[in-house]
């Protein structure tokens, strides 16, 4: 089999190949050998159900739907004024009714920055799951 050198010294083997199998199919139809069948390529992917199928995008709309959440939430954060005359309060109430309340902006900046990257890191999660999924 010949092998052509290019000018940066790699070697071009592959058609060399493809040119010789060329020849060999052209020759043996020439003295009449019948041709090697090709196995034709099967993709095989196995069937899905119907019920499958609706659960599957019934996943998938959650999953739109938590995003569109996500940047609803994302978009009322990035319009949050801080001022610093006291006029934003940051409140806080758990099921015991015990209350965290604070006037400071630079602590309520701290919190609203680090829920915003969390928030944007979650998003980021949720469509990469979109974009990957398969119905």
């Amino acid at each position: 089999m010949e092998t052509k050198v290019k000018q940066n010294g790699s070697a071009n083997q592959e058609t060399a190949t493809v040119k010789k199998d060329v020849q060999r199919k052209l020759t043996n139809e020439a003295i009449g050998k019948p041709p090697v069948p090709m196995k034709p390529i099967v993709n095989e992917k196995p069937m899905i159900n119907l019920d499958e199928r609706i659960q599957n995008f019934e996943k998938l709309k959650g999953l739109a739907t938590q995003r569109e959440r996500l940047t609803e939430t994302l978009s009322e954060l990035t319009k949050f004024n801080y001022n610093q005359d006291g006029s934003c309060s940051f409140h806080i109430r758990d099921s015991h009714n015990l209350e965290f309340k604070t006037t400071n902006s630079n602590l309520i900046k701290l919190v609203t920055n680090h829920l915003q990257g969390t928030l944007e890191h979650r998003k980021g999660e949720i469509e990469q799951q979109i974009v990957t999924f398969e119905l």
